[in-house]
Order: structure tokens, then C-alpha cells, then sequence
């Protein structure tokens, strides 16, 4: 097997892959970027969610007006949590002390101290933007990048149904980002258990891999036949667009969406959008009732089920795909030890992802712009594969 040099692949240089504190490399790099935090139906009015993202405890709530805001996880006052205390009007009041904050983090009453010193204090808040039934962040410096990178003309149209998941995975974001830009393992990983229909329609064939750096990220393409090609648009730093078949051969095909935001360095929140074509307001209804019943699970609450007792779910289209994922990927343990591995030349996708992560971490670390990463002008076509008549 021809092994690959990724780059000078030293412990440290790893390493930077896998951080996301803000004083990091990649943690500076990945605060450059909108990330979905929460899904949106899960933050009613008048409520509030104690969130970890990026390495920093965060709270985020509604106002009553439905608005949602996003500011520090702590009182200034004595570090409490906030999403304890209660939702006033806009405002977020402290459990402890009766700190009041408005949704910049600016302080607007400390009952106790006086007006004077409320005006002093301001702790951490972060613009947000609902999209595709998600609550998206921006936790960087200064004012917010274009939000249109995240943006799939499938998410917006009304020919589609939208649903969102949110899930929460004990290992690191970095190792699931790279399953992303790993064709190869759809020919094992979603055959375990039982194939699906995402397994029995790509099959086990070894494909033929083509990869590209575009302008939003990149153009995977693995060829398995000429009639089964697959093709992901994979967004920087952290978004995946693929096809998967519906639930039987005559469903129409469905559009993914799955971003992986890091909690820690060994904890992600993995968010998925499911965009569905319609078909007849039955079929929709259906459809939507099914999504509803299945689109609370989580691989990570059947950890045992999956690794000791071999069961798989049998729910084709949400569930069984995660389930194989969460099966393989957390096998490498909570942080992957790429010291030790050998990346051959079906590795080529994770080579090229990890050669433009340090390439833009380098470039921070120089005081250098990095890649002035935007939406494509015309998306990338998704073909649908055709099932090979027999594997190889």
C-alpha cells in the first residue's frame, strides 16, 4: 500500500486539529464562522439553555417576543450559571443575586450595587440567526462574516420538508469532520448491522476517488460505476451536503445537511437537516409524523445496545446511517490517535482537509489573511447513484 506524508505529521501538528478553545489556532480560526448551536424547536419563549460550544459555557434563551440571543454562560457577579435564573421581557435575570442582562451581555440592573455599577458591566454577547430549524452563532471578534455559506437552495425551498436534529457525541468534532471526506467507509460502515438503503443503494464497491478544493470548500466524488457516482459538497470548516435515498426505492432521494460543532475537545454537537421532496399533502403528512417519531434519537444514548449487543436500529433513513457512524467513529476512542495511523491512498480526502486546516491555522498564526471562503455561484449537482446489479 503506497502510504501518504500529509504533512510534517508530528504530535503537535496533530494536535491542532482537534482544539477549539478560543486562544487556540483552531479555535481562532473556527470563531471566523457562523455554527448551528441548538435547534431551534427545542428553545420555546421565555426560556433559556445552558450550552457548551467552542470550549465556553454560553446561555442561550428567548425572549418572550420569540427572539433568541446568545450571551456568556456566568453572572459577573459570582459566576453562576444564567440559564437558571428567568427570561424578563428581552432580558435574562440571575438566579443569585438578581443580575439583570439584556441580549448584548450588557448589564441593565444589579439591585443590590445601584444603576452606576450596573452600566460597568458587560459580560460576552454573540449575534444569532435561525435557519433550517436551527439556531445558528456567530462567536468571533468584531461584526459577523456572511451568513450565505451555510445557505442550500433545498433548506429554503417550498418544495421541500425541513427537519432538523440536534445530538450530542462523546468524541471529538475533528475526527467526525473527517468521516466526511471519507468515501471509502460507506461501502463497510453502512453495511454494519444491516444495509440500508443508503447502503444497498451506493454498494460495496471500492469507488474511484476525485477530490477538489472549491471556493466554499470541498467537491468530493467517489465513482463506483458509471451509473453510481457520489458526490459531496463539503462546506468549510465544518458542514457536509450529501443525498441519501428515502425510505424505499420509490421514495424520491433526500438532501442532508450535517454539521459538527465542537462542545470540547472530546465532546460534539452534531446537528443534521433533512430536506425531503414533497409529494401529495397525504404523503407530506405522513412523512412529517414519521420524521417527528425518529428525529429524537441519538446513537450516543445506545451506546451500549450498539457496541455490546450488536443492535442496530431499524429505521432506515433517520436512524440506522448515525448509528453506523457513531459505531465506527467511536471506535477511535474520544480523540482519534492519528500519531499512530497509516493513511493510504483512499485517504486522499483527509489528507487535503487537513492540508487546508493548517494551512489557514498557519496563516492566522503569521498575521496573514486566510481564504476568503463564500457560497458558490452555481451549487454542485448531487447526482443520484443507481445500484449496482452486483457488488465487488
Amino acid at each position: 500500500m503506497d502510504v501518504i506524508d500529509p504533512h510534517p505529521s508530528n504530535a503537535e501538528r496533530l494536535h491542532l486539529l482537534v482544539q477549539s478553545a478560543r486562544d487556540t489556532p483552531m479555535g481562532k480560526l473556527l470563531r471566523r464562522f457562523w455554527h448551528p448551536i441548538a435547534r431551534a424547536d427545542k428553545l420555546k419563549a421565555g426560556t433559556s439553555r445552558g450550552l457548551r460550544v467552542m470550549d465556553e459555557d454560553v446561555t442561550l434563551y428567548r425572549g418572550l417576543s420569540g427572539k433568541p440571543y446568545l450571551i456568556a454562560g456566568r453572572c459577573a457577579h459570582r459566576r453562576t450559571f444564567l440559564h437558571t435564573g428567568w427570561v424578563q421581557g428581552e432580558e435574562l435575570r440571575c438566579v443569585y443575586h438578581g443580575w439583570k442582562y439584556n441580549g448584548t451581555g450588557q448589564c441593565t440592573e444589579a439591585p443590590a450595587e445601584g444603576a452606576e455599577t450596573a452600566k460597568k458591566i458587560r459580560i460576552a454577547g454573540y449575534p444569532v440567526r435561525e435557519y433550517a430549524g436551527m439556531i445558528f452563532a456567530y462567536m468571533g471578534e468584531g461584526a459577523p462574516t456572511d451568513f450565505d455559506l451555510q445557505r442550500k437552495d433545498e433548506f429554503e425551498s417550498p418544495d421541500y420538508i425541513v427537519i432538523a436534529r440536534e445530538q450530542i457525541w462523546p468524541c471529538n468534532w475533528f475526527q467526525q469532520v473527517e468521516n466526511s471526506l471519507d468515501a471509502v467507509h460507506v461501502s463497510f460502515v453502512h453495511h454494519a448491522g444491516r444495509a440500508g438503503p443508503f447502503g444497498e443503494a451506493i454498494s460495496q464497491s471500492i469507488p474511484k476517488l476525485e477530490y477538489a478544493e472549491t471556493e466554499s470548500g470541498i467537491r468530493q466524488t467517489a465513482t463506483r460505476s458509471p451509473t453510481n457516482v457520489r458526490i459531496s459538497d463539503w462546506t468549510f470548516p465544518n458542514f457536509n451536503h450529501i443525498i441519501t435515498p428515502g425510505r424505499t426505492k420509490d421514495e424520491p432521494w433526500v438532501h442532508r445537511g450535517v454539521w459538527n460543532v465542537p462542545m470540547d475537545d472530546t465532546h460534539t454537537l452534531k446537528f443534521g437537516v433533512f430536506a425531503i421532496p414533497k409529494q401529495n399533502p397525504e404523503a407530506d403528512r405522513e412523512m412529517l409524523d414519521y420524521c417527528m417519531r425518529h428525529v429524537d434519537y441519538s446513537p450516543a444514548e445506545h451506546h451500549e445496545a450498539l457496541f455490546e449487543r450488536r443492535e442496530f436500529p431499524s429505521d432506515g433513513l433517520i436512524q440506522l446511517t448515525p448509528a453506523q457512524d457513531y459505531f465506527a467513529i467511536m471506535g477511535q476512542g474520544p480523540i482519534a490517535d492519528r500519531e499512530n495511523e497509516r493513511l493510504g491512498k483512499s485517504d486522499a480526502g483527509i489528507v487535503l482537509l487537513r492540508r487546508i486546516f493548517w494551512r489557514e491555522m498557519d496563516a492566522i498564526s503569521a498575521g496573514r489573511p486566510t481564504k476568503a471562503w463564500k457560497k458558490l455561484d452555481r451549487p454542485i449537482e448531487l447526482p443520484t447513484p443507481v445500484r449496482e446489479s452486483a457488488s465487488t
